[in-house]
């Protein structure tokens, strides 16, 4: 059930990658919450007197070095200076929720948008934005195109390839657009994918109205991204560090100290560190850690010393993943269903 849209996009070599995740989303109108529900208060209230201790949160070393969750929406436009973008958002649509922290795998919800109470049109949808980060995902993909093949191939079985995975380009970057849908609720997702700085970045659009989504992917022209960006690599440089997954390896370091953790609690920790053209780790971006988990690896990681990178015979700057514990595994179900552990 291709439309004309989507085969215009096939005949100029358009593509979208898919969240796989997102398969598992209930059509039915949320109770408390959500994009389509007026109610908006809370089921339980926390009683007075009552303190909640945060666990596992996302934290850095400093806070003058850009993150990735460090996106805003700032005079109707999203800005993320981590992956050098800007996106206008469409007219009478609005970001109503902000995402939850990165999690242990590294995945970021960077925006999630839904029509505004001036919203002209009968149907409505929703825009979501996400991040991958390549360095700790389970999934055996090694950049944003194997990320669209992998959820293509592993749809389930009520949903329909709409377009399959394609290359195209938006704000005149290299992108890849994927199409399927559900015709049992009538829904229709569209997404776009691409990868900055070793993050497999998506756009997510969801409607029952196709000319609806049709015009997003056309809005989506006026996002500004960075030169480097492509569905295959991606991997910064520039006024940006170079990614290099796995680049805290033996042949690398000078020195390293172990880190000392006071109490074991056996969650994974991926962290991101920027190493400076010198060799010294100069900033700690913690996806998910303890704090006191953060403060032992913070002391052992200022005293690693690397290699200097050089690239054309000058050194740079090197951003790379180091994971500390035990990190998901994939597995397979006795259905033969990939799942992470």
């Amino acid at each position: 059930m291709a439309s004309a849209f989507l085969r215009s996009l096939f005949s100029l070599a358009i593509s979208l990658p898919l969240v796989a995740w997102s398969q598992s989303a209930t059509q039915a109108a949320p109770k408390n919450g959500g994009d389509f529900s007026d109610v908006v208060q809370p089921l339980n209230k926390v009683p007075e007197g009552v303190l909640l201790v945060k666990g596992a949160w996302s934290s850095a070393s400093d806070s003058v070095t850009p993150v990735p969750e460090g996106g805003s929406v700032t005079h109707n436009t999203f800005s993320n200076q981590y992956f050098g973008m800007n996106y206008p958002l469409p007219s009478d649509w609005e970001e109503k929720y902000k995402g939850p922290p990165p999690s242990d795998s590294g995945l970021y919800v960077l925006l999630q948008l839904r029509p505004a109470s001036t919203f002209k049109g009968s149907i409505r949808g929703t825009i979501l934005m996400t991040a991958q980060d390549m360095f700790f995902t389970p999934l055996p993909a090694n950049h944003a195109l194997d990320l669209v093949n992998y959820s293509k191939n592993h749809l389930q079985a009520d949903y329909k390839v709409e377009m399959p995975p394609t290359p195209t380009k938006i704000a005149d970057r290299p992108f890849t657009f994927f199409a399927y849908w559900s015709p049992a609720a009538e829904l229709h997702w569209y997404v776009l994918a691409t990868e900055i700085r070793c993050h497999a970045v998506e756009v997510v659009l969801s409607s029952r109205d196709t000319k609806l989504l049709e015009n997003l992917v056309l809005d989506f022209n006026k996002i500004k991204l960075p030169a480097e960006v492509s569905p295959t690599a991606g991997n910064g440089g520039g006024t940006d560090p170079v990614c290099i997954k796995d680049y805290a390896r033996d042949e690398n370091l000078i020195s390293r100290v172990d880190p000392i953790f006071t109490e074991h609690k056996f969650n994974p920790v991926p962290v991101r560190i920027i190493i400076d053209k010198e060799g010294k780790v100069k900033h700690i971006h913690f996806l998910s850690a303890f704090p006191d988990q953060a403060k032992a690896i913070s002391d052992a990681l200022n005293q690693w010393r690397f290699k200097k990178y050089m690239r054309d015979s000058k050194p740079v700057e090197v951003e790379t993943g180091i994971l500390f514990g035990r990190g998901p595994r994939l597995t397979r179900s006795s259905g033969g269903t990939p799942t992470t552990e």
